[in-house]
C-alpha cells in the first residue's frame, strides 16, 4: 500500500533597499528591488523546500540550511531545493506535485509564471504550479513591503522502500 504525506510551506521576505541586489522568485530573475535575507532570499524556492521537508518528516529549511550559517550567505535557493530533493528520495519518497501560491502586489507574475513553473518543475522532478495572488492592498504586503509565498507538497512512497 502506498505512503501518501502532505507538507506545508510558508516565506515571506521584505524587499531590499540594496540597488544591486537582485529579485529571484522560483528561480526566475526578475526587474525590480531584490528581497532582504541570508540566502538569495527567493521565496517561492524556500516554501517549496519546507513543504518538502515537512512532508517527508525531515524538519524545516531553518534547521537544513539556517542562516546563521556563513556556508549558505547568498546560497542559491534552486541548489538548496535540488539538495532538498535528494534528501527526501534518499528517504524513500517521491515528490507527486507542489502547488505555490505568491502573494504580492508587483512585479506581475503571469509573464513569467510559465518560466517559474517549469524552472521549479525541472529541480522537483513533479509538477510545480505557481499561482500569483495580490493582497489588495491590505498589509505590509498590500503596502509593497515584500513577498510571501505558500506551498503545499504531496510525497507518495510505494511501503516496499524505507
Amino acid at each position: 500500500m502506498p505512503e501518501i504525506r502532505v507538507g506545508h510551506g510558508f516565506d515571506i521576505h521584505p524587499f531590499s533597499d540594496d540597488p544591486d541586489r537582485r529579485m529571484v522568485l522560483g528561480g526566475v530573475s526578475f526587474d525590480g528591488p531584490g528581497l532582504v535575507g541570508h540566502s538569495d532570499a527567493d521565496a517561492v524556492a524556500h516554501a517549496v523546500i519546507d513543504a518538502l521537508l515537512g512532508a517527508a518528516g525531515l524538519g524545516d529549511i531553518g534547521q537544513r540550511y539556517p542562516d546563521t550559517d556563513p556556508a549558505q550567505a547568498g546560497a542559491d535557493s534552486m541548489a538548496l531545493l535540488a539538495d532538498t530533493v535528494a534528501a527526501i528520495r534518499g528517504d524513500g519518497w517521491e515528490v507527486a506535485n507542489v502547488d505555490c501560491t505568491v502573494v504580492l502586489e508587483a512585479p506581475r507574475l503571469t509573464p513569467r509564471r510559465d518560466e517559474m513553473s517549469d524552472a521549479l518543475t525541472e529541480v522537483v522532478g513533479a509538477q510545480v504550479s505557481v499561482k500569483g495572488r495580490r493582497a489588495e492592498g491590505l498589509g505590509a504586503i498590500g503596502r509593497r513591503e515584500g513577498v510571501a509565498c505558500f506551498a503545499v507538497a504531496l510525497l507518495q512512497r510505494d511501503g516496499t522502500l524505507a
